[in-house]
């Protein structure tokens, strides 16, 4: 049966309906967004840009840890409406969802086989992804980085069409913002270049033209970014550690974040390392089966060529440079390409074929389609009736907002004396809730910044009990060096002054 034109896009609008309601009212409209120690990176840089121009944060220090489209994309937001970046985050993040929504539709209708059911279910699918409500309840790139990498998809899903240097101009200038968003964005460049390499398409001097003019229009905003950073910080990409984790066990726990996802229980853990290989094997089989088979130019190579290189890429880099665990935020880019990547044969598997097999193939499928929905709503019932109580946890939950040393933090501006330097293991949190800047303790692993702040003899020390970053200098190695004097108390923190031995 013929799906009306019409319908094909009223479906994606009434999900992008959905979604929005999703955000705005059932998760933010208790707390607000929620807010993380990269957040307030974010939302300071953007309120520096928009009021002085500069790329600064809150700490007084450029921004280089992160790319800075983000924070560049929130000021002008800022500068626009003139309002704060963290009350209007809950409207920007439910237009970016219904944005990633509606390009997840837009996807599957450029599939060589079209099916309604089909996209339904994949709607249906993103709309409930735990992992998706997860980013937009948060002030993170990663909320704008997704949707870059849907347009990216579908732009160079356009060039694949019309196969003009203009086109692929378009998906390489998409790419290169992506890249600024976020520096996994580069696997945004990875995969254009992969998929110009497998074309056959074009021959070798067209293929070399095409990778290189791709790839360095993809490269440029990055690359100044990072000249950016090197001038004004002396460091490109902040300071980086290596990583203390082995390339199996970041598999594992690119495997428990993928169980977590298909809404299997936690008993399934131990296979994680076995249902990772099994994923990323299978979509780099189905990507060279499709490249052989000559079907490299399709929207559903596109986006099983972006979950390859982006699903490779994250566990391999994690292994060489040191951040926080594989999670599901970090993976979250991966949802919408792997969620189709590893379904869009279904609708080519019933094309031509007689109505009884294709209800044999159709009902089990459809079957586990919904049964993997029901676990998402499950989960997100649960998180919903979590959260309802106390807020997105982060900065903006009521362990914070409700706390007795953060409302003394509040209206205790004045009790340190101008020219003695503060410290704290916090220092996001006492510029968001007290406006205060306090430099952040340093970090065991960096051994001349220790000894340079031991040689600091008299200073305050904001201290959040409650935080416990074992990363961090804390108070039993402050003792050794010198007296801390308690000023102000509270059960989840504390106001020291250290006067040296």
């Amino acid at each position: 049966m013929q799906i009306p034109k019409s319908l094909k896009v009223y479906d994606s609008l009434l999900a992008c309906a959905v979604g929005f309601y999703a955000i705005y009212e059932i998760y933010t409209s208790y707390s607000g967004i929620g807010i993380s120690p990269d957040s307030i990176m974010y939302a300071s840089t953007a309120q520096n840009i928009a009021q002085h121009g500069n790329l600064l944060t809150f700490n007084g220090g450029p921004i280089v840890f992160f790319p800075i489209f983000y924070p560049v994309f929130l000021s002008i937001i800022l500068f626009i409406t003139q309002v704060n970046t963290v009350a209007a985050a809950p409207v920007i993040n439910s237009i970016l969802f219904c944005g990633v929504i509606f390009m997840s539709g837009l996807i599957v209708t450029k599939f060589k086989t079209y099916s309604g059911i089909y996209k339904w279910l994949i709607l249906i699918a993103v709309v409930l992804s735990p992992a998706l409500l997860e980013i937009y309840t948060y002030l993170w790139s990663e909320t704008l980085f997704i949707f870059i990498t849907l347009v990216f998809i579908l732009a160079f899903w356009n060039y694949q069409q019309k196969r003009t240097l203009r086109s692929l101009i378009i998906a390489a200038i998409v790419a290169a913002f992506g890249c600024l968003t976020r520096y996994a964005g580069v696997t945004l460049v990875g995969a254009g270049s992969l998929l110009l390499l497998l074309d056959n398409q074009l021959i070798i001097r067209q293929k070399i033209k095409y990778v290189l003019t791709f790839g360095l229009i993809g490269i440029s905003l990055l690359v100044g970014n990072l000249i950016l950073n090197r001038l004004t910080s002396g460091l490109s990409t902040g300071t980086r550690e290596s990583s203390l984790t082995s390339l199996s066990k970041n598999l594992y726990y690119f495997g428990t974040v993928m169980c977590d996802w298909i809404g299997f229980p936690q008993t399934f853990y131990p296979c994680a390392i076995l249902i990772a290989c099994i994923i990323l094997f299978s979509l780099t089989g189905l990507l060279a089966w499709r490249a052989y088979k000559g079907k490299i130019n399709t929207a559903e190579s596109v986006i099983i060529c972006f979950a390859v290189v982006y699903g490779w890429f994250i566990p391999v880099f994690a292994s060489i440079s040191r951040f926080e665990p594989l999670n599901s935020r970090l993976l979250s880019p991966l949802f919408v390409p792997l969620l189709i990547g590893i379904t869009c044969w279904a609708p080519g598997m019933f094309k031509g074929r007689k109505l009884k097999t294709q209800l044999l193939f159709a009902i089990p499928f459809v079957a586990i389609m919904l049964f993997s929905d029901y676990s998402l709503v499950m989960t997100d019932y649960q998180r919903w009736y979590d959260e309802n109580d106390y807020g997105v946890p982060g900065y903006t939950d009521d362990d914070w907002n409700k706390s007795q040393f953060i409302m003394f933090l509040k209206t205790h501006k004045d009790i340190y004396t101008l020219d003695i330097p503060k410290y704290t293991d916090a220092d996001e949190a006492t510029y968001f809730f007290a406006g205060t800047t306090a430099t952040l303790l340093p970090h065991k692993y960096f051994q001349n910044t220790v000894k340079q702040f031991f040689t600091v003899k008299h200073y305050y020390l904001i201290w959040f009990s409650s935080l416990n970053n074992w990363e961090l200098i804390g108070l039993p190695d402050i003792l050794k060096h010198g007296t801390l004097k308690k000023l102000y108390g509270f059960p989840d923190g504390a106001v020291y002054e250290y006067t040296g031995k």
